[in-house]
């Protein structure tokens, strides 16, 4: 096994596209799953709107979507994905299935981040008068921040493993490049530096994560 015939170009490139994949992706599963969490926990009990038919409706839904494997997902969404961007393949194709998968994910994780924050807080906030949208963007939302961010960290390793699986039906990405030079063609120094990038490429967002967590952590 030599690593002197790589090919490098290829796996830089396969490495960019999992970066815009993963940065895409996580833009997108926190405009889409941020709103969802907010909803579920204003309908949850004993919470401002509390609304059993809703809050049951929209978790039934979401965990539907999380019940389903992502790599049996991403075939299930490959005629609407087509409709919606055109394409099943490579990285346009891949964003709108990891968005649907991820989003439910990251929505149960806003829910329990917003569940823990005091309810004191929020008293006092109605108590002076605010509204609800004012009690949660300008008192819930900055209490919980700690907790967002470390929602945000973990969802965004979840897509690295998700990329990666997207590699199996044409994604792109470095998955992509695993199974067609490591797997099929049996290099295995390709499937090895590849693994390696996603193990540097994960402790970098886990680490980079935890330290925003510290700072806006309340001493």
């Amino acid at each position: 096994m030599s690593f002197e015939n790589l090919y490098w170009g290829d796996i830089g490139a396969a490495l960019g596209q999992t970066l815009a994949m993963v940065g895409g992706a996580l833009l997108l599963t926190v405009a889409v799953g941020l709103p969802l969490g907010i909803l579920l926990y204003l309908t949850g009990r004993q919470q401002l709107f509390h609304a059993p038919v809703a809050y049951g409706s929209l978790s039934f839904v979401l965990n539907i979507i999380r019940s389903v494997p992502f790599i049996i997902l991403l075939i299930v969404l490959m005629p609407i994905t087509v409709i919606v961007t055109g394409t099943s393949l490579g990285i346009r194709g891949v964003i709108f299935p990891l968005v649907v998968g991820t989003s439910p994910f990251f929505a149960r994780l806003v829910e329990t981040a917003l569940r823990e924050v005091d309810r004191g807080i929020i008293e006092a906030s109605l108590a002076m008068g605010a509204s609800t949208s004012q009690t949660i963007l300008r008192a819930v939302l900055p209490e919980a921040l700690p907790s967002l961010l470390a929602a945000i960290t973990v969802t965004a390793i979840v897509l690295v493993d998700y990329t990666a699986m997207s590699g199996a039906i044409g994604g792109g990405g470095l998955g992509d490049l695993a199974i067609r030079y490591g797997y099929h063609r049996f290099q295995t120094e390709i499937m090895l530096v590849c693994v390696a990038i996603l193990i540097v490429f994960v402790q970098l967002i886990q680490a980079g994560g935890n330290r925003l967590v510290t700072r806006f952590s309340r001493k």
